[in-house]
């Protein structure tokens, strides 16, 4: 287990992770800074358990939009499966009633013979 100690808010922070995703942390806290910096553009001056609460509510907003459009794009791929399975299934009920229309043909000729 490895230590990483983060600066958020002005504010420095040891937290704790797994070996090798030191990095990973450090990015993930400046993920945080950022929106807090934009926070702060739009004219929100107040307390750090303010910010905080901001920026993890743009954060969870961000991760609803994204979770929202792999939904749609994979509801968009079953439905395009979908479509396909169709086309399937037709192709293969005409190949069906061809041969069923040639094993009548067949069962005809035999009755004459």
């Amino acid at each position: 287990m490895s230590q990483v100690t983060v600066r958020i808010n002005g504010f420095s922070y040891a937290v704790g992770c797994k070996e090798g995703q030191e990095k990973h942390l450090q990015a993930m806290a400046q993920e945080v800074e950022r929106r807090i910096e934009r926070i702060r553009e739009l004219g929100g001056h107040s307390g750090e358990g303010r910010l905080l609460a901001l920026a993890a509510l743009l954060m969870a907003d961000e991760i609803h939009d994204l979770t929202a459009e792999k939904m749609s794009s994979d509801t968009a791929h079953q439905l395009a499966q979908g479509r396909q399975a169709r086309i399937e299934n037709e192709r293969r009920a005409e190949q069906l009633a061809h041969l069923v229309e040639r094993a009548e043909n067949i069962a005809d000729a035999l009755e004459e013979d």
